[in-house]
């Protein structure tokens, strides 16, 4: 079978693509090869509202009649072999080949898989897929004790609900602090001392060597300084790497993920990356940037859909993130890596807003409990006009203040 164009991935970005080149108007022939079954997801409520709630419609981006009537042919369950950029081909593991006129790599990513004794024990578990949190979501309410290995996004935001359920939770960060990739240390401070009052314990600067087992189901897990911390479950919740190996073994350049440049091309003129999967030049300083979030992933298909359709445009869509974690949200707008300043703004009852600076220029503003702060700075973000550490300042660091006064 040929298409015109074949996107290999059915999350977010996959789907996004192919509603989106709808939406501007292309009328050729469109293929998602996704190699999970049924209808496209999304993939955050797994971790948040799913575990508690379980209710799949709610999750799906479009019912089974919308591919139908957009003329998308949805081959889901199909895992991509190969890819042939000479003959235009992508091949099946079943065999079959779709040829394609323009290929888009979605392919996400995939939990990263710990190099340690006892992982594949029964009991040891991981969250990626509607699968994943289905298993997950079965098992969660007769858990006593549960060891979390990572405090990430993940990691937290499981922990905090297997502890509203009754369980014993532990989590095992390796790090100096919590979602220490991510987030600034007031953030992560607020985070640790909100979980820790919640009845979690925390321990950071801490890994585990092994996972202990008895009868082949997991039992605990073994530090590094030989302590034990017992668990009927063990999450693995330590990160993501790239789905990038097709794009490798077809010969396209691989680094922390398929290289792009600002409008979602490879070097290979018929191919495209987007989402998680794709490493992009991101900000004034063009560094390559990989993200993972939904905002990314459908911005960046909006960008490549109209670059195919014939309107090019630079991708330079403002990043932007949350995490439900217990009681708390957290909201993220910009990028704080490289942050050398953070300045606080607290308006009490759980409610913080911390401001990121680099060189003296806002990068990232991080909020908490604070959704018209963050809606705010994705504005002042986003403006043509950064805003200075002196402008911040005058306005006592008060996000809506700074916000009203640039808009008068």
């Amino acid at each position: 079978m040929n298409f015109d164009i074949v996107i290999v991935g059915s999350g977010q970005a996959g789907f996004q693509t192919a509603a989106s080149l709808r939406q501007e108007g292309f009328d050729g022939s469109i293929a998602i090869v996704g190699d999970e079954p049924g209808l496209p997801y999304q993939r955050p409520p797994l971790s948040k509202t799913y575990l508690k709630e379980g209710v799949a419609d709610r999750l799906y981006f479009r019912d089974a009649g919308f591919f139908e009537t957009n003329r998308i042919l949805l081959e889901d369950g199909a895992r991509v072999a190969s890819v042939n950029r000479h003959d235009k081909q992508v091949r099946l593991e079943d065999g079959r080949s779709f040829g394609y006129g323009h290929l888009v790599l979605a392919t996400g990513a995939r939990n990263r898989r710990l190099p340690i004794e006892g992982i594949d024990l029964d009991g040891v578990v991981d969250l990626r897929t509607l699968a994943d949190a289905d298993a997950f979501r079965a098992t969660l309410p007769s858990v006593k004790r549960l060891a979390v290995i990572g405090g990430g996004f993940i990691g937290l935001e499981i922990a905090a609900t297997a502890r509203a359920m009754g369980a014993e939770v532990t989590v095992l960060e390796a790090t100096d602090r919590l979602m220490s990739r991510v987030v600034s240390p007031p953030v992560s401070a607020h985070f640790l001392e909100a979980h820790t009052a919640a009845g979690i314990d925390v321990r950071l600067h801490t890994m585990g060597s092994r996972i202990l087992g008895s009868d082949g189901r997991a039992s605990g897990v073994e530090l590094q300084n030989g302590d034990i911390v017992a668990a009927d479950l063990v999450l693995v919740a330590a990160g993501v790497v790239a789905n990038a190996e097709l794009a490798e073994a077809a010969g396209l350049y691989v680094h922390d993920g398929i290289r792009v440049d600002d409008v979602m091309a490879t070097e290979d003129p018929d191919i495209s990356a987007i989402g998680d999967c794709a490493s992009f030049p991101f900000g004034h300083d063009g560094l390559q940037t990989r993200l993972e979030s939904v905002q990314n992933a459908v911005d960046q298909a909006k960008c490549l859909a109209k670059r195919l359709t014939g309107k090019p445009e630079r991708y330079a869509a403002l990043p932007w993130f949350w995490s439900d974690q217990g009681p708390d949200k957290l909201q993220i707008a910009g990028l704080a890596v490289g942050a050398d300043q953070y300045e606080q703004h607290s308006a009490g009852d759980g409610k913080l807003t911390v401001l990121c600076f680099r060189r003296d220029e806002l990068i990232g503003v991080e909020t908490v409990n604070t959704p018209a702060d963050h809606m705010a700075a994705r504005k002042l973000l986003a403006s043509d006009t950064p805003v200075t550490l002196d402008e911040a300042r005058s306005t006592g660091f008060d996000v809506a203040a700074l916000f009203r006064a640039r808009k008068g």
